[in-house]
């Protein structure tokens, strides 16, 4: 059995960790690391590129708007921990899982 993703649920809202690889050759989830969900993608982390395109992207995964996804804490940082409204804890649960 592959590592589970750590996800809280509060309120409308599930909280989870992801790890971003930017300038990546392919934007996409690529499964799961010591609790977080993986992300590769193509963007530069500069001037919030890397952060937007990672917002854009979860957000059509889990089927939300781009203003229901949040980066809560570690904006300049390739760990990160994200908040989405709207989104069930099984349904990320599944993106992680491919």
């Amino acid at each position: 059995m592959g590592e589970e993703v750590e996800i809280t649920e509060r309120g409308e809202a599930v909280t989870f960790r992801v790890r971003v690889a930017p300038r990546s050759g392919r934007e996409g989830i690529t499964g799961v690391h010591g609790g977080a969900i993986k992300v590769s993608l193509t963007a530069p982390p500069v001037d919030g590129a890397a952060n937007a395109a990672l917002v854009r992207l979860l957000a059509k995964a889990l089927g939300v708007a781009k203003r229901d996804v949040a980066i809560v804490r570690g904006e300049s940082s390739r760990d990160k921990v994200i908040e989405v409204r709207g989104a069930a804890v099984e349904t990320v649960r599944a993106l992680a899982r491919g």
